[in-house]
């Protein structure tokens, strides 16, 4: 499944940028079904939480119209820097991405309501809930939501697993599957990608 879409030389060495510096992109696969969802939305305007030094960026961008515009938030600098070099050589210009250096709950209040056609998390896993919370603001009709690592590295299915970290996964997850606003899907890429389109 990872292999199904071979990553070029520009995500592969985003990945490699991203590995050296401690964060953790989405993988291929996850990375392919963003992509996906991006194209079968037409998304035109994209926020993502965490930037993963480019990677998931790349993939989005490739799904989106080609004027589309990604906003990138971020609280590391550095990730952020190394995601501009990412989506250079990539080919996708500067006016392609906004980029926002800040943690997500202090930045994501400031965007506009129902002004977004996809939100992407990959971030603080504790401020998963929250970020829901705030993706339902933000999200037009028809709108897609994805949370990467919804599998909490198989911790989310041990009963016995408890810390923060997990309990906050657990709990979007909750949040998703029982909103009815939403419709939702948890697919088994990487370490599990939680989506959810909401309804008109």
């Amino acid at each position: 499944m990872e292999e199904f879409l071979p990553e070029d030389e520009p995500l592969l060495n985003a990945r490699r940028r991203g590995e050296e510096v401690g964060a953790t992109p989405i993988g291929p696969a996850g990375g392919a079904a963003l992509r996906f969802l991006a194209t079968l939305i037409g998304a035109r305007t994209v926020v993502e939480v965490g930037s993963g030094c480019g990677v998931s960026g790349i993939w989005l961008l490739r799904g989106m119209a080609k004027d589309a515009v990604l906003t990138s938030v971020d609280v590391e600098p550095e990730y952020q820097r190394l995601a501009k070099h990412a989506y250079a050589e990539a080919g996708l210009g500067a006016s392609r991405t906004r980029m926002i250096i800040g943690r997500a709950l202090e930045v994501l209040p400031r965007l506009t309501d129902g002004a977004y056609d996809m939100v992407f998390c990959d971030a603080v896993k504790q401020e998963y809930p929250d970020y829901l919370t705030a993706a339902l603001r933000l999200l037009r009709p028809g709108g897609v939501v994805a949370f990467d690592n919804a599998l909490g590295g198989h911790r989310v299915a041990d009963p016995e697993r408890r810390d923060p970290e997990t309990a906050a996964i657990r709990e979007v997850g909750r949040m998703v599957r029982e909103d009815e606003r939403l419709v939702s899907l948890l697919l088994p890429v990487g370490d599990g990608l939680l989506c959810a389109v909401k309804r008109d």
